[in-house]
């Protein structure tokens, strides 16, 4: 009979590695065994999983829903156990991340020693990028998110946080194009803009003053959707650029980028955290959001 969890768990060390020789030798089986788990896996689903060739293993589409979904399941199996044994104390295994690549660069990557410290045994896959992943389908543990609106009523969010931001742009370009004095003078500017790389929203531009509100929607000559790309486009004089203090805070002190609009205070972005709703909150899970948590309450422009 077909032990179809560990039928599962092959199956994802296969695609994981991308061929039968290294999962074997991760899973410490041998390599037919391998082999005939994932045949007799294909024959009971009826579909096939993996195309294989001497050289290489790919997987189908039908092997690559398949898979999403074995690591949902085998990750709520794990997460059932420790909940149940003594790695609560010391939680150990995978955990996958993702966060905002300027975020992750800048304040989580340069504080990990101290987390890894603290939690030996988690191996941390964490995915840096200014999309939004899709945590169901792409077994995401965890993420962190700035953003006003939640809106994907499968998530949970927990507020660890919130960015400010600065406007700004580079010496040479103020000298060219002198130096706005009110948000409604950036319409007579180059600015660069950020769009939301899975949507393609363009972000307006928020400032408040003594009570006064002001919401600027901006065309510009360029739009990027990655926090490092839009920087550069700033530092190389392209424009005025709006973005978060704890990236632009060393560049401004440096004077590679000069303050503007400096009276106008930027409505903070909030940060999330955010995990599927019918996702157990393991113990690993629950120790990084504890620490994220403290990472940004002692951070200077992120409490």
């Amino acid at each position: 009979m077909l032990n179809k969890f560990l039928a599962m768990e092959v199956f994802v060390q296969v695609v994981d590695a991308g061929g039968f020789t290294r999962a074997a030798e991760h899973m410490k089986l041998p390599k037919a065994t391998v082999s005939t788990l994932i045949q007799s896996l294909e024959t009971s689903l009826a579909v096939k999983l993996l195309n294989r060739s001497t050289r290489h293993v790919s997987v189908t589409a039908d092997g690559a829903a398949y898979y999403a979904r074995c690591v949902m399941i085998l990750s709520q199996v794990r997460d059932a156990e420790d909940s149940l044994s003594q790695t609560r104390l010391s939680p150990s295994g995978r955990l996958r991340v993702d966060a905002p690549t300027g975020l992750a660069s800048a304040v989580i990557i340069p504080a990990l020693p101290d987390f890894f410290a603290r939690y030996p045994d988690i191996r941390l896959e964490l995915g840096c990028s200014d999309r939004q992943v899709d945590l169901v389908e792409e077994g995401v543990d965890c993420a962190i998110r700035g953003d006003r609106r939640l809106p994907d009523s499968r998530l949970i969010a927990r507020r660890v946080g919130a960015m400010g931001y600065v406007t700004c742009a580079s010496p040479a370009y103020l000298e060219r194009h002198g130096v706005p004095r009110h948000p409604n003078d950036l319409v007579q500017h180059r600015c660069v803009n950020y769009f939301a790389s899975r949507t393609g929203k363009m972000f307006d531009w928020y400032f408040t003053r003594d009570g006064e509100r002001v919401q600027v929607t901006l065309a510009s000559h360029i739009a990027l959707s990655d926090s490092y790309a839009y920087t550069a486009a700033g530092l190389n004089g392209l424009g005025i650029v709006q973005m978060a203090d704890f990236l632009m805070a060393p560049m401004i002190e440096d004077g590679r980028l000069v303050s503007v609009l400096g009276d106008w205070t930027n409505e903070p972005l909030p940060i999330h955290v955010v995990y599927p709703e019918n996702r157990y909150l393991s113990a690993k899970v629950r120790v990084f959001v504890e620490w994220v948590t403290q990472l940004f309450a002692h951070h200077p422009t992120l409490a």
